[in-house]
């Protein structure tokens, strides 16, 4: 069994010893994705459990302009829609597209519900992962919605002060990496972190960001 397997979220509190008690009557298969390879296309039935064992995948949406926006990058050990496997309507709901060499271990829909029913901890996990990943995707569409540049910015800035508790935030993407996340051009990211310093909403210097009018700026959400 894959050694990185015990770190998946699914199988926390799993030694290997355990994991290999689990898999030794689960038949799997592994299948190997290239660099910008689509793993899955959105619409698609969602027939296997599928785990990500190395390397990164992203998922990407249209929106209704037409534009291609990167909903998140998913790294391994990490499982790939699992929210989706169960369900009236269990299609994947993106584009899944390797960013690297990727390795995908998938188990067949029966065979992980004799999983689940084999060990209680590989129950718990995953109902854990599937509410998280619920609640990350309505936190998505929610900021998704935003008609403005300047509203996601907004979004996004508050919402890393609201975690840390802090005024002052260091963005941990760049602005290609955000331009990319916000489906907007990086020129118009660019003219729209600029608007807002001017206006006293923000003090921006590069990656480090002081809110300077949180009530104003929340505003913007509107």
């Amino acid at each position: 069994m894959e050694s990185n397997l015990s770190i998946c979220s699914l199988f926390k509190g799993l030694n290997p010893q355990d994991l290999d008690n689990i898999f030794m009557d689960i038949p799997y298969n592994e299948k190997k994705y290239n660099k910008d390879e689509i793993v899955a296309h959105a619409e698609t039935e969602v027939k296997n459990l599928q785990i990500l064992i190395e390397g990164t995948v992203r998922g990407e949406m249209m929106d209704f302009s037409g534009k291609t926006v990167k909903i998140e990058d998913i790294e391994s050990p990490n499982l790939l829609a699992p929210a989706f496997l169960f369900g009236k309507n269990n299609k994947f709901p993106v584009t899944i597209i390797a960013n690297s060499k990727s390795k995908i271990l998938n188990i067949q829909k029966h065979d992980f519900i004799t999983m689940l029913q084999k060990s209680e901890t590989v129950l718990n996990n995953f109902l854990d992962n599937i509410s998280s990943r619920a609640q990350f995707l309505s936190n998505k569409l929610r900021f998704l919605a935003f008609q403005t540049i300047k509203g996601k910015i907004a979004h996004y800035i508050l919402e890393i002060s609201n975690k840390t508790g802090m005024n002052e935030i260091i963005l941990p993407k760049s602005q290609n990496q955000l331009a990319e996340m916000f489906g907007v051009t990086r020129p118009s990211l660019g003219r729209a972190v600029r608007e807002l310093d001017n206006d006293g909403f923000i003090k921006a210097n590069g990656k480090n960001i002081v809110i300077l009018d949180k009530v104003r700026l929340s505003k913007l959400l509107k």
